[in-house]
């Protein structure tokens, strides 16, 4: 049969060494002695899944099969963006704690089947990855993969931003402070209970499909925002920062990890029950540089011509008028209310269970974030915004849903802008209503959580740029 693969595609090759089975199968008895290499390339099979495949090819002629071998080596010598040297963190603990053995059964012969070498690193505790990536000499390497969930890739993506803040002496606690870009690429091996990150940039959490990925050399940029508090670094995040609902769900489901990831599901169905509601301000900056918006149905792919040229209208703005002056000019708008769920989204944030996203048309690189408020509603109106998830319709088309596409927020409760009410208040306020008489209120309780990228952040009051 015919096969047709770019070079660009193509993993290794290799001499193959013909056994006697091989020799006697009919077809070759007829040659005196055959030579033969084998070409391991990328089968594109459905849903953005990859996987291994391989041909094998005949000659009589030795001379002719080794300058076969050695033009195929040469071609792929030349494939520059490919990595040759890997550091790999491991999170054995993770999801349902099949890191090692997913990297050493699925990964590794990949990596050494096209001749990238390891350093591998076991995590024994949380933070682990980061702390050693203060340490390491990381020039030597041509990336950094993570084995693990979506906690392992922001204890990574941190470590690694934080080191290259720290190798030029910036201070991350300076909320306007320009950070330095990081150059050097992050590979995510799927193996958490949440793949949320690597669901949203490759379309699937499939390890094999992300280890072809990576040895194929392929990249994606990513926005990162930074939360401070107080002129204090919190986070970084790159999917979702959620106050309210989502934070709620992240607080009570932490309690209760012994459950394994089903712990979502409950937390996610008791918070529901509660309603609560949340009073605050939000100020916001409209990103006027990009091209898109959060509802024209764009989804962002692979070299996305408005992440490129949404990138390209922030460098020119920069080069104008700088960053200080930028900040001062622009207007910014002010949104006071009651609020079911606050959320900023950098990614679509898409997962098997909500194939779209939350935001379906966010942009994994334009310089921007999508804000998505829910306003107080009924129960009901909540459960059809929160079923919208998971099918087709659109989600913001509901008169309670707004979604700006912004460059940067500010958000302080009520309870902190008042800053009178004292402990005995919020005691009352708490237990005070339950809503027994009206199913559909909302009890106002003073603060929620920020859930940060699936972790937990102890202030109401954020700034994120």
């Amino acid at each position: 049969e015919d096969c047709f693969v770019p070079t660009s595609e193509i993993i290794a090759v290799e001499e193959t060494d013909l056994n006697k089975k091989q020799r006697n199968s009919g077809k070759w008895q007829k040659m005196a002695k055959p030579h033969a290499f084998t070409v391991y390339y990328v089968k594109k099979a459905r849903n953005h899944r990859w996987r291994c495949s391989d041909v094998t090819f005949w000659c009589v002629d030795e001379q002719l099969c080794n300058q076969w071998i050695q033009a195929l080596k040469e071609l792929l010598e030349l494939q520059k963006a490919r990595p040759k040297h890997l550091l790999v963190y491991i999170n054995p603990y993770g999801g349902k704690r099949q890191g090692k053995r997913i990297y050493e059964q699925k990964v590794a012969p990949l990596f050494s089947l096209a001749s990238i070498t390891t350093d591998v690193f076991i995590t024994e505790r949380a933070n682990h990855a980061k702390d050693n990536l203060f340490e390491v000499n990381i020039n030597k390497y041509d990336g950094v993969v993570c084995v693990g969930g979506d906690g392992m890739f922001s204890e990574v993506m941190h470590g690694l931003i934080g080191r290259m803040q720290k190798d030029s002496g910036i201070d991350q606690n300076n909320p306007k402070a320009p950070l330095v870009q990081c150059n050097i690429r992050i590979g995510i091996i799927p193996a958490g209970s949440t793949d949320c990150i690597c669901y949203s940039t490759v379309g699937i959490s499939d390890p094999v499909t992300s280890a072809l990925h990576i040895i194929i050399g392929d990249s994606q940029p990513l926005d990162v925002s930074s939360v401070h508090h107080n002129n204090t670094f919190l986070k970084y995040t790159v999917s979702l920062l959620g106050y309210g609902f989502y934070g709620d769900v992240l607080k009570d489901s932490e309690k209760k990890r012994w459950m394994g990831p089903m712990r979502y599901d409950y937390s996610g169905f008791k918070t529901f029950l509660s309603h609560h509601c949340y009073e605050g301000t939000i100020y916001f900056q409209p990103a006027k540089h990009t091209l898109g918006s959060p509802r024209d149905k764009d989804s962002c792919r692979t070299g996305c011509h408005i992440c490129r040229q949404s990138e390209q209208q922030l460098a020119e703005q920069h080069k104008k008028c700088g960053l200080k002056h930028e900040e001062e000019e622009e207007e910014w708008k002010v949104i006071k209310g009651k609020f079911l769920a606050i959320n900023a989204v950098n990614m679509s944030c898409a997962c098997p269970r909500s194939p779209k996203g939350l935001s379906p048309s966010a942009h994994l690189a334009d310089g921007s974030s999508d804000l998505i408020l829910v306003r107080k509603c009924s129960r009901f109106d909540f459960l059809r915004y929160l079923i919208r998830h998971t099918n087709q319709d659109d989600q913001f088309d509901f008169s309670f849903v707004d979604v700006y596409r912004v460059k940067s927020f500010q958000f302080t409760s009520k309870l902190l802008e008042d800053n009178e009410s004292d402990v005995t208040d919020i005691g009352k306020k708490h237990f005070g209503q339950f809503c027994r008489d009206h199913p559909a209120c909302c009890c106002s309780i003073a603060n929620s959580t920020w859930n940060c990228d699936g972790e937990t952040l102890n202030s109401s009051a954020i700034e994120v740029r």
